[in-house]
């Protein structure tokens, strides 16, 4: 970008700005704005303004020193630099763009500079790969090709580039040691490796790009798909021995009574008799084969309050809490007891969010059912909330039709009242009792 104002050069006086700013020159700026900063910021070439009204014509003999008559006229750029510097302006036509504002910018030399910046990231890529590894396995280097087709990389800028495919190429060269004296161990911990690799724990955090481009390697390197949701992410990250964090995130459970005799089973059926709930991580998911007899019915509710009153009324039913979202570790114990057999009862919130909640669960297990949520059941309680003067929550968002009832969705678009799920909550602690 040019300088705001060459040092020896005073601001324009009013007026002097009066006029260059009155509205007939304002196609003409424009024009010489967009050709200049094409040019290299050199008044070059030729502009040509059409349809020109009585008020352009006017400012424009006035600002040329001569008459502009017609609809159209041809102004080269040279000529309009040289008449500035000779008129009350005193400045060529690039310093005049400036003060008029906003600075001008230099293309070209952006250009320039964008693929100066491309070729350095590229070569320095290539350098750090050389140094590493990874030279000689052929997956790497379709690896770089396909990372710098896409243009993720190219998108960001450049040293936030630079940083993160050195930092790819260096994590994947640790995980894939070749005959190196210093080959990795068996297994790392996602954080761990993170730590080793970009200095921090979360540098390798799922829905970073570090991360994708790190299991697009990984998948050419396995010869396995680029997975497409969070449970292929974990797995893919298995297959490079690599763990991902599997105890911050937790299902929260209620009255779990699996059979098998191991101390995780048993503790679990303790806690169900003592009216405890439980947090299972997905860690304890992957180690602990939960069993419960065939036909089992399992409830599933969207919020915790659901299972602690539940469990403060001493229910004895099974019961799943989402926590507002499916979330990898809640759709894995869900897929673990859909497999043995189980069958889930769904209810959450009255709200489009609810609603797209509960089609995610029907719609991923054929075993799953509405619990208490269809539209005689919102009607009801709509109008029971109405009787007992609750103040009435509005339904917001997009509308989303229900899938296992076509009637919900027009009766709360009728109704306009979004439920919360303790609105339901003596009905649903009536059914798990």
């Amino acid at each position: 970008m040019t300088n705001a104002r060459a040092v020896d050069e005073p601001p324009l006086d009013a007026e002097t700005l009066a006029f260059l700013t009155r509205s007939g020159l304002r196609r003409l700026w424009t024009a010489a704005r967009t050709r200049l900063e094409r040019n290299g910021l050199q008044p070059a070439g030729t502009i040509r303004l059409q349809d020109l009204d009585a008020g352009e014509r006017e400012a424009l003999s006035l600002l040329l020193a001569r008459p502009v008559t017609g609809p159209t006229v041809m102004i080269r750029l040279p000529d309009l630099d040289t008449r500035l510097r000779a008129s009350a302006v005193g400045r060529g036509l690039a310093a005049t763009l400036t003060e008029l504002g906003p600075p001008l910018t230099d293309r070209r030399a952006a250009r320039d500079a964008a693929a100066t910046e491309r070729t350095r990231l590229w070569s320095t890529a290539e350098t750090t790969m050389a140094a590493t590894s990874l030279t000689d396995q052929p997956w790497a280097h379709q690896w770089l090709e396909e990372t710098r087709r896409t243009g993720s990389l190219t998108r960001q800028p450049h040293t936030t580039a630079l940083m993160t495919i050195t930092q790819a190429i260096q994590t994947l060269a640790t995980l894939f040691p070749g005959t190196g004296p210093d080959p990795a161990p068996a297994a790392w911990g996602r954080g761990e490796l993170a730590t080793r690799t970009t200095g921090s724990a979360h540098g390798l955090d799922d829905g970073t790009l570090l991360a994708r481009l790190v299991l697009r390697g990984i998948a050419l390197a396995q010869g396995a798909d680029f997975p497409t949701d969070a449970p292929g992410r974990r797995a893919l990250w298995r297959r490079a021995s690599v763990t991902p964090d599997e105890v911050s995130s937790t299902v929260l459970t209620y009255g779990l009574r699996p059979r098998g005799g191991t101390w995780q089973e048993t503790a679990l059926r303790e806690r169900a008799e003592h009216h405890l709930e439980t947090h299972l991580t997905l860690r304890e998911l992957r180690i602990l084969h939960l069993e419960l007899p065939p036909g089992t019915r399992v409830h599933v509710c969207e919020n915790p309050r659901v299972v602690e009153a539940a469990a403060d009324a001493g229910c004895t039913a099974s019961l799943i809490c989402t926590s507002g979202s499916a979330t990898t570790v809640v759709l894995t114990l869900l897929d673990a007891l859909a497999a043995g057999g189980c069958a889930f009862a769904y209810h959450g919130d009255f709200d489009w969010a609810g609603i797209a909640l509960a089609n995610r669960v029907m719609r991923r297990y054929g075993v799953a059912e509405p619990w208490r949520m269809g539209a005689g059941d919102y009607e009801y309680l709509v109008m029971r909330a109405e009787l007992q003067g609750t103040p009435p929550l509005p339904l917001a968002g997009p509308r989303m039709e229900a899938v296992w009832d076509s009637e919900l969705a027009p009766t709360m678009e009728a109704l306009g009242v979004a439920l919360h799920e303790e609105s339901a909550l003596e009905l649903l602690l009536g059914d798990l009792e």
